[in-house]
């Protein structure tokens, strides 16, 4: 075979071994098949590096004709960063490397092989008849009890099912604990063990290490098992960002397809994973937030009555499990029953004091963050504090021994309040949670979740804090019971413990230290923190040191420390450094260090350099320079250079510039520019061009320009073509472009027709109109409409007009009738009506409903009303509604009593958040009282120096 058929040959559908007769010219073939995508893209190796997550020289050397050939992971890999189709370039290296497959494993067993226990299916409760018959039998030996299929077993079907057919799936179960989650996948997967497949579940040493050690190897036809997934996807140091990047590579990789990758995971943790990120804060789980997206099927906490009465034929046809369990049932929560949840809940409320304080102790470690396995030295010095003096005083010289003999003993399900864990001897290196000579212990997961709720007001006492420094080495347990002790205001923990951790090599604990003693307004110890963090590798804390230079007017010490970072490769710190020159009044300087930033590629540095030479009327050179932050990976650069070229009249150079940037916008906006300066015909084409690409803002603005140019025929046919039959909402959303446009009349036909098409918020917006208008019996003709369709918000702005008009009991009619209909909205309104006619209790009555229904406004008044009454009871029972809805909530009360002059139950309530973790309670009280701090980037605190375990002020530390 010659070159030329080579080459045909590896453009077509794929590519066989025998295709090339030397290896080398199947790899040279592979390698110019990722250069040609990669200069397509426009991407240097070093940007494709960042892309792929690759290391720099990982793909030097892909590319490199000298180097090896590179593995299959990598050419995945650099396969998904460039959108390459991954199957014929593993060919290209399987007719390199004469490999049969590149990524092969055996991991695991195959299904039928594996118990159910040892994947961490719960045990179920042993019922009376089976403790009689089997007394002797080990609890792994009683048989699971019959299971009872739930709407989410026959969605995990389809999962199966299509995995069994050759594609690769992800599920993840999500539910609270002892709910089946586990249960149902080990039923969901045993269609595929007379199919061949295997099971592997990584769990050793740790199930994050064991799982990244080995998913390179997992091959075909395999289930991954994941159970308790935040162990995998949670675990921080980013070794949770990289087991999701593997998982979705392993997903992705046609020679390892079909794979099944099945997890569980509580409601908590899935939402924790799914938030997105505030701004300026770190983005912790980019990667598992992909992962998880659209891979999720809930579990409910409770059986519905089609389930229970299942189980009830299957307890009528002998399981002695769910009969017993049946007998038992309450709220249908049947799966936690069989686990031995109530017998758990039994024996911790009903706890002597040595073992009540030890669960409690446990309870905390486990909600502030404190890993699985708790070391016996530390409950043992944590819970002396959960005693009274009179249970302190009354143990016994061996009172550890026997709480924790008595917390070990199993419940019903085989489950223990506290299980002791017996390490392997294998693996006791790397248990490092634990001092030398302590056992470790377990608590159960029920227990844990049902000590967040119950335990949320607590803040643990000083023997707890204590026995943390004292016992706990592992650094993430620290930074988390640092932050935790923060949180709560216990700034004297924190301190110690953030210590702690910055030694046991966390090194953002030392920027938290600096955060913690600026506030104090000990600069110096700040300084010094920052320096650990700079000195141990952290980028960010030369340019906060930076800033406290500057805030104390040291100019030549800030700049010092910014060119220290920018010798490190920070080119802001460069930025920040032109800043400082510029404040200076050193223009020529600040412009020289705009420079170094440019010329190491930064594109902000670029801009703030073009900006400069643009006042000055230099347009070439700025041009210049934008073009050169656009070859940086600046799109705004672009944008810019388009619209220059615009107003320069350059327009298809404009034009190439925006088409650049991607996407319609860019049109839209120079169409903008041109409609402006008069030239519609220009403006129409460019809109024509976006709205053919779907944009329907272009669209708008196209029908716009036709109205306005008298062309109402072309406008109409416009409209035809945005609005599909049956679709109310696109008319919705087209009339508010026209009406931005100008249209009003377009605007007006097309909220007809939505509310033609059932849509009766099109007529609340058209009542809009018309009032703007001026007509306002044309806007109550359609809001009565609106409302005699059912909708609230229409007699919501019906009872408006009323008010109006003067007529009172008309609006208290229509609102009266919107509040039946849930809208809480109207309750506030009828609440102000009744307080207007001196009905203060009406009033309260009718807050408290639409703060019951979880309205911030009735429940910040209804706050301020009992405050200014000092009505405590009531006012603490909203105030714990406040902690369940959100952060701010809680703030919001706090706020409410202070302006309403009682700065006791003000105080009070934020001494409550805060030990319950909710300081931004306390810095709104703060802020209130002292006002905002001028020191930048901290605030003041209303207890500088933190809470002690009574709640007061600490004094200075």
């Amino acid at each position: 075979m010659n070159i030329g058929e080579q080459q045909h040959r590896v453009h077509g559908e794929g590519v066989a071994e025998d295709d090339f007769e030397e290896p080398a010219a199947a790899l040279a073939e592979l390698r110019s098949r990722l250069e040609t995508r990669r200069v397509e893209r426009g991407l240097n190796q070093t940007e494709l590096a960042r892309r792929s997550r690759l290391g720099r020289t990982t793909v030097s050397q892909a590319f490199s004709a000298s180097a090896p050939a590179p593995s299959a992971q990598t050419v995945g890999t650099l396969a998904v960063a460039l959108d390459l189709d991954v199957r014929p370039l593993l060919e290209l290296l399987k007719a390199a490397t004469g490999l049969a497959q590149c990524i092969t494993g055996s991991l695991g067993r195959p299904i039928a092989d594996w118990d159910p226990h040892d994947l961490e299916v719960h045990p179920a409760a042993k019922p009376p008849v089976l403790q009689r018959s089997e007394a002797e039998a080990p609890q792994w030996a009683v048989p699971l009890p019959a299971y009872v299929p739930r709407p989410h077993d026959e969605e995990l079907a389809g999962i199966v099912a299509a995995a069994a057919a050759g594609r690769s799936e992800m599920a993840l179960l999500v539910g609270n604990s002892s709910t089946g989650k586990t249960r149902a996948c080990w039923e969901a997967v045993q269609p595929l063990a007379g199919l061949g497949w295997r099971l592997w579940h990584p769990f050793d040493p740790t199930r994050v290490e064991a799982a990244l050690a080995g998913i390179e190897h997992v091959g075909p036809r395999t289930v991954v098992w994941l159970n308790e997934a935040q162990h995998y996807l949670g675990v921080d140091g980013g070794l949770g960002e990289r087991m999701a990047a593997a998982l979705r590579t392993l997903l992705i990789d046609p020679q390892r397809s079909p794979i099944l990758i099945l997890g569980t995971l509580w409601p908590s943790y899935a939402d924790e994973y799914g938030a997105l990120p505030q701004l300026g804060i770190q983005d912790r789980f980019s990667q598992v937030r992909e992962l998880l997206a659209r891979r999720q099927i809930p579990i409910p906490d409770s059986f519905d009555a089609a389930a229970i009465a299942k189980a009830r034929g299957l307890a009528s046809a002998g399981d002695h499990h769910l009969a017993h369990a049946l007998e038992h049932l309450r709220d249908g929560r049947l799966t936690q029953h069989l686990a031995g949840a109530p017998e758990l809940l039994r024996r911790y409320e009903m706890a002597p004091p040595p073992v009540r304080a030890l669960l409690q102790a446990a309870i905390d470690a486990r909600r502030l963050g404190v890993g699985l396995h708790l070391p016996s030295d530390f409950l043992e010095e944590a819970a002396t504090d959960y005693l009274t003096d009179d249970e302190y005083d009354t143990l016994t010289d061996d009172w550890l021994g026997q709480a924790l003999a008595a917390t070990s003993h199993a419940a019903h399900g085989g489950l223990a309040p506290l299980r002791r864990i017996r390490p392997r001897s294998h693996r006791v290196a790397t248990q490092g949670a634990s001092t030398a000579h302590s056992h470790t212990y377990r608590l159960a997961d029920y227990l844990e979740q049902h000590g967040v709720e119950h335990r949320r007001w607590h803040c643990p006492p000083d023997s707890f804090w204590e026995a943390a420094s004292h016992h706990l080495t592992r650094a993430e347990d620290l930074a988390r019971l640092a932050a935790a002790a923060a949180n709560r205001h216990r700034f004297r923990w924190a301190e110690h413990l953030w210590h702690q951790a910055g030694n046991a090599g966390y090194i953002d604990a030392f920027v938290q230290l600096a955060e913690l003693h600026a506030e104090t307004g000990d600069d110096v110890g700040a300084e010094r923190f920052l320096r650990q963090a700079a000195d141990a590798g952290d980028a960010h804390a030369l340019m906060r040191l930076a800033e406290l230079r500057e805030l104390a007017d040291d100019w030549d010490g800030a700049e010092n420390v910014l060119r220290q970072a920018a010798a490190s490769g920070d080119t802001r710190a460069l930025i920040q450094l032109a800043e400082l020159r510029e404040e200076a009044g050193d223009e020529e300087g600040a412009e020289w260090v705009l420079r170094e930033a440019a010329d190491a590629g930064n594109a902000e540095a670029l801009m703030q350099l073009a900006a400069v030479h643009w006042d000055v009327g230099e347009i070439e050179e700025a041009e210049l320079l934008i073009r050169q932050a656009a070859e940086a990976g600046n799109t705004e650069a672009l944008m810019q250079l388009a619209e220059m070229r615009e107003e320069a009249g350059d327009q298809e150079v404009a034009e190439q510039y925006a088409r650049q940037v991607g996407g319609t916008r860019p049109l839209v906006r120079l169409a903008e520019l041109r409609t402006d300066c008069g030239d519609k015909k220009g403006a129409k084409r460019l809109l024509r061009q976006a709205a053919d690409a779907g944009d329907i803002k272009a669209l708008a603005n196209l029908a716009g320009l036709h109205a306005e140019t008298g062309d109402k025929e072309g406008r109409d046919r416009l409209l035809l073509e945005a609005i599909k039959p049956g679709d109310s909402y696109a008319p919705m959303q087209f009339a508010e472009l026209l009406q931005q446009a100008g249209d009003e009349e377009g605007a007006e036909r097309l909220l007809r027709q939505a509310a033609d098409a059932g849509h009766t918020y099109a007529l609340i917006e058209l009542a809009e109109m018309r009032e703007e208008a001026g007509d306002e019996e044309g806007a109550e003709r359609v809001l009565r409409e609106a409302a005699d369709a059912g909708d609230t918000e229409a007699l919501m702005q019906l009872a408006a007009l009323l008010q109006q008009t003067g007529n009172e009991e008309g609006a208290k009619q229509l609102l009266h009738q919107a509040a039946d209909a849930g809208n809480d909205e109207a309750l506030i309104q009828l609440a102000e009506l009744l307080q207007q006619t001196g009905n203060e209790e009406g009033a309260k009555q009718l807050l408290h409903q639409a703060a019951d229904a979880g309205n911030d406004g009735a429940r910040d008044w209804l706050a301020g009303l009992l405050a200014e009454t000092a009505d405590e009871d009531e006012l603490e029972q909203l105030f714990r509604q406040a902690f369940k809805s959100h952060a701010l909530a809680v703030s919001r009360i706090v706020r409410q009593c202070e302006l309403a002059g009682n700065k006791e139950f003000a105080e009070r309530f934020a001494r409550q958040a805060a030990d319950a973790g909710d300081g931004l309670a306390a810095d709104t009280l703060a802020e209130m009282r002292i006002g905002q701090s001028e020191r930048m980037g901290t605030r003041v605190r209303l207890w500088p120096y933190g809470l002690d375990p009574d709640g007061t002020p600490s004094a200075p530390w």
